[in-house]
């Protein structure tokens, strides 16, 4: 799988794994099968929940997952493998199975987002790229549904591609603003790669281009005068940006009966601007005239402009959305959970630590959600062995996933598992969704979490339980652990 510039990322891996798996193969259990969790420890910007994304990046990845000759050549350079695993990876093929979340599933700290069952080497060798687009999509697709909530309902526009961290940080991440709840972008090559839809209009320099800023809107009107939407910020907004914007429209569009045109802001009091804006625009005869902002917005900011009664119809998001600015790390995680014995027995694997949020969840597990039959609501999700199974016609007992004391009781819930297969055996068995209907399931999805959950501040805290098997599993092993140190 290689860039436009010819990088294989087949190699955009953590040295380690290549010696791990050199180790593997010298030891004689390359081929011992291996359970792998990618989780995350806790939400960005303490939020109530994040959204999962970047799945169909993985499935890419994963399918096309060579070594090339110069890449062996690279590696033989370095004088620590062995032949026979330089002659595996020139014929490194994934033939083990995945299960994952779908794209736009809200996630909670600890699930298992995405389950990789497979050879030790090749089970290993994924964890990089994994959690590579996994934390980044995630991450982004979190904070755009965070800004969008923020908007309650006006469009947000992604324009942060020229702050972006490189350029899938840019390309990628407006793929995730828009399964989070972005209308758009202004990075083109995301329309022509994924589809998410391109817009804009104008930079101030277009104003500065012209002798004067109504001839400069008068010249965009008439180039586009089914999508006149002027910058009114480049000189003086209120003085002769919004009053030469309404002179072109005046001039250009009402002789052509055209109602649909816009106004923008970049800079300014936002609050104070826009309401002047909207009594200009409609005391001129143009009330269906929109008025878009930008400038370092995000969910906070957006808040608080509607709460002071800006008159704003969409938004446009750049720097503190593609970058995820005030909390820019997702914080996943690649754990072993379980191995395969020689009978093919799962053994399971836990990770133990003095900081107790690092212990892991053991075994090969399944996850549920629990929605009211009545409301539809989720109410709590539930960690099992991949042996269990739910029923949903009995009433259920949860605990409270900090405290462990605090306990209710599961009544007329409907238990749904939410990962589901991507590959089995090396294959493909998944049916990778249009990324609008990714969005749209998002939005669903995210509808079904009570407001509590989605409070930007202190939200309230989501069951997600182990099941008593898995929990009294996880007692025992953790018990045997503080016998042997």
């Amino acid at each position: 799988m290689k860039t436009a510039n010819g990088i294989n990322l087949t190699m955009l891996c953590d040295f380690y794994e290549l010696t791990m798996g050199n180790g593997y193969f010298a030891e004689g259990i390359r081929d011992r099968i291996t359970y792998f969790d990618v989780f995350y420890r806790s939400v960005p910007d303490e939020g109530g929940f994040a959204i999962a994304a970047g799945l169909e990046q993985v499935v890419d990845y994963v399918q096309k997952l060579r070594f090339g000759p110069e890449d062996i050549d690279f590696l033989r350079s370095k004088g620590i493998f062995s032949e026979d695993f330089l002659d595996y990876l020139a014929h490194f093929r994934f033939t083990g199975d995945i299960w994952a979340v779908p794209e736009g599933t809200p996630v909670f700290p600890h699930e298992p987002i995405l389950t990789v069952r497979a050879p030790a080497i090749q089970a290993q060798l994924l964890e990089t790229y994994l959690l590579l687009e996994l934390n980044h999509q995630s991450l982004i697709a979190t904070k755009a549904n965070r800004i969008c909530r923020a908007a309650q309902g006006r469009a947000v526009l992604e324009f942060g591609s020229r702050r972006a961290q490189g350029i899938t940080g840019a390309v990628t991440g407006a793929r995730a603003a828009f399964i989070g709840g972005c209308a758009g972008t202004a990075c083109t090559v995301s329309d022509q790669v994924y589809g998410v839809p391109a817009a804009g209009t104008m930079a101030h320099s277009w104003v500065q281009m012209f002798d004067s800023e109504y001839e400069a809107f008068v010249a965009y009107c008439r180039t586009y005068p089914q999508n006149a939407v002027l910058l009114v910020d480049t000189y003086n907004s209120l003085k002769s940006g919004i009053p030469n914007a309404i002179r072109a429209f005046n001039e250009v569009l009402r002789p052509l009966g055209i109602t649909k045109c816009g106004i923008r802001l970049d800079s300014g009091d936002m609050a104070y601007l826009t309401r002047k804006a909207r009594a200009m625009l409609d005391e001129a005869g143009w009330p269906g005239c929109t008025i878009t902002v930008s400038n370092s917005l995000d969910e906070r900011l957006i808040t608080e402009l509607l709460l002071q009664g800006a008159k704003i119809d969409s938004f446009g998001v750049g720097e503190r959305l593609i970058t995820s600015r005030s909390s820019p790390v997702f914080g996943g995680v690649y754990k072993l959970c379980a191995v395969e014995g020689k009978n093919g027995e799962i053994l399971p694997k836990i990770k133990v630590s003095e900081n107790v949020g690092k212990i892991t969840n053991p075994g090969f597990k399944k996850l549920y959600r629990f929605y009211n039959r009545e409301t539809g609501m989720a109410e709590a999700d539930y960690l099992c062995l991949h042996d269990e199974t739910v029923d949903d016609s009995q009433p259920l007992e949860i605990c409270d996933p900090v405290s462990r004391w605090k306990r209710k009781t599961m009544e007329n819930f409907r238990a749904v598992e939410l990962q589901v297969p991507i590959f089995k055996n090396g294959q493909l068995v998944y049916k990778l969704p249009a990324l609008k209907d990714i969005k749209t399931f998002c939005a669903y999805q995210v509808s079904t979490l009570w407001p509590e959950v989605k409070r930007f501040d202190y939200p309230h805290l989501y069951y997600v339980d182990l099941s008593p098997k898995l929990m009294a599993l996880k007692d025992e092993m953790l018990a045997w652990h503080g016998k042997t140190l």
